[in-house]
């Protein structure tokens, strides 16, 4: 038996769609006009209906997460007439939970009543910041009060989940100045937070001006001092750190999506650069250019860039990561019982130096501390997995 194809699996819907595009963003993402999004929800439809064909025969999805680029630039008729699409094709739990990504620009009372109409539960606002400053230096087009109207529109239609984005680690950023951010969003009373450092992805504007010196990093040891000041202050206020970018006001506020991504459970992914998992070994991406993925679905051909079959290295390299990042943590004797890896005798000295140093706590189930959260990545990088 697959380890979790046996899983109810989760749908992923990219809409690769913005009104303007962020300096920082490296999603595959583009502006466009109707005409456009038109374009893409044909050859979404078509794509739909060519997976059907391919893997009908999975567990009924419980989770779709339509993310972007910004979905909520669809009107709702046309998230209907994709949900309507998704229904005719595959199997969906009774349960189903359905989540939106949203600018807090896209917002209002009207329009957040029709995605609560449409079946939507949980919706995610890319705030990024609560500093009219930093929404500027962001190339954000919303202002703070707009993000605020966002929230309460959403609270008046009552979505179950309403998740916050925010960013940090700019050059400038102090401790001061975050507090404050992170109180006006614990002053939103937001179900989930999700936190987001700030990276500088080659190409990107902020990339080209901080090699040409017109922006610079923040060190590292000052982000993890941001990022530590953000759990020591939302855990206060109630949000458990249940995932290095992720905070929530009890289990039940955890993503539900992203969980499949973490417990290597099976999700498909639609729509350009969207990837997809079996829940064993194979995964597989679509073309991340939207012209060339509608190219390929106008011809009734496969829309996918690529495909891997992961072996068993790769597969304990995955569940180091996944498990160093989650307060779930690390499950060596389910590594050792399904890989064949004995995680603990590979790494004895080190796992008990980290113990020493308070990044990590447990020993069967290795579970970082927000310490080790805040170097999570790194610590998942020096673990001997063979």
């Amino acid at each position: 038996m697959p380890y979790a194809a046996d899983m109810n699996p989760g749908l992923y819907i990219h809409v690769p769609f913005c009104a303007r595009i962020c300096p920082y963003c490296d999603f595959a993402v583009t502006t466009g006009a109707e005409a456009k999004r038109r374009a893409y929800l044909r050859s979404l439809d078509a794509e739909i209906e060519q997976a059907a064909a391919a893997h009908g025969d999975w567990l009924a999805f419980e989770t779709i997460y339509f993310g972007g680029g910004t979905p909520s630039v669809l009107p709702p008729a046309q998230l209907s007439d994709i949900l309507d699409a998704v229904r005719r094709n595959f199997s969906v739990s009774e349960d189903l939970w359905l989540t939106l990504e949203a600018n807090p620009e896209d917002v209002t009372d009207e329009v957040a009543g029709a995605w609560r109409h449409l079946g939507f539960r949980s919706l995610s606002l890319g705030v990024q910041a609560l500093d009219d400053e930093r929404l500027d230096f962001l190339g954000r087009t919303h202002v703070t009060e707009t993000a605020r109207d966002a929230v309460r529109a959403a609270r008046s239609v009552d979505f179950d989940l309403v998740s916050i984005d925010l960013m940090f680690g700019a050059t400038g950023q102090t401790q001061r100045s975050w507090s404050r951010e992170l109180e006006a969003a614990i002053e939103l009373q937001p179900d989930h937070i999700s936190l987001y450092q700030l990276t500088y992805h080659e190409d990107t504007p902020f990339w080209k001006w901080l090699q040409s010196g017109r922006r610079a990093e923040l060190p590292e040891p000052q982000q993890a001092d941001l990022y530590l000041q953000a759990v020591e202050q939302l855990s206060g206020a109630g949000f458990d750190a249940y995932e290095v970018s992720n905070f929530s006001r009890g289990r039940k506020a955890e993503s539900r999506h992203n969980r499949k991504y973490w417990e290597h459970a099976p999700y498909l992914g639609l729509g350009p650069s969207a990837h997809s998992f079996d829940g064993d070994r194979r995964r597989w991406w679509n073309h991340r250019n939207l012209p060339q993925w509608e190219a390929a679905l106008e011809r009734g051909e496969s829309p996918l860039a690529g495909a891997e079959t992961l072996d068993t290295d790769e597969l304990v390299t995955e569940a180091v990561m996944f498990g160093m990042r989650t307060r779930k943590g690390l499950d060596l004797a389910e590594v050792e019982a399904r890989l064949g890896v004995d995680l603990e005798a590979l790494n004895e000295v080190r796992f008990n130096e980290w113990r020493n140093r308070g990044l990590v706590k447990g020993h069967r189930v290795l579970r970082p501390t927000p310490s080790g959260m805040a170097i999570a990545d790194r610590l998942a990088a020096e673990i001997l997995t063979g």
